[in-house]
């Protein structure tokens, strides 16, 4: 899934690891969710937004998501 987690850590200049800890996971979740590997449980997607100040719609994408999964079931 895509999503705009890098983004938000960068601009909030935090590592990984201090993201990881703020929201009480590993870094490795953390590092999966940024590589679009990792889709968040709705608690973790829902304290990540909530920790940089925005919505779980804007932070995971989940228009532009919605579309491409409507495109690939088109086929």
């Amino acid at each position: 899934m895509k999503n705009k987690v890098r983004e938000y850590r960068k601009q909030n200049k935090m590592t990984q690891q201090e993201l990881a800890d703020a929201v009480h996971v590993s870094s490795r979740t953390i590092i999966s969710l940024e590589q679009g590997k990792y889709n968040p449980s709705i608690m973790l997607a829902y304290k990540i937004a909530l920790l940089f100040g925005t919505t779980i719609e804007e932070i995971y994408c989940l228009e532009e998501n919605k579309k491409l999964e409507d495109d690939s079931s088109e086929d």
